[in-house]
């Protein structure tokens, strides 16, 4: 794990590894060129969705914010079947 990057504690991690998703796992899809889904503003704390890939090609949606100046992974999890395809489409810059 980057913990000079990113902002671990066992209540992110736990949270990801209900979803099967380890801290190199989520960190590698946002490091690696994440395709931007979006962000929204909860309870005044800016989150940003994106999808990315690891280097073992699974594909995961990651929601971040930024604590400080890291990165702060809020959840990661396999996305649906059509964000997977919007990210392979965009990849392949369809």
């Amino acid at each position: 794990m980057n913990d000079e990057l990113f902002n671990w504690d066992s209540g992110n991690i736990d949270h990801i590894a209900e979803h099967e998703v380890d801290p190199e796992e989520a960190e590698q899809a946002i490091l690696g060129d994440p395709l931007d889904v979006g962000c929204e503003v909860v309870n005044g704390e800016e989150r940003w969705s994106y999808l990315g890939e690891t280097n073992e090609g699974r594909i995961l949606r990651v929601a971040i914010t930024m604590r400080g100046d890291r990165i702060r992974v809020l959840t990661a999890f396999e996305p649906s079947r059509y964000h997977k395809n919007l990210y392979l489409e965009r990849k392949a810059g369809l």
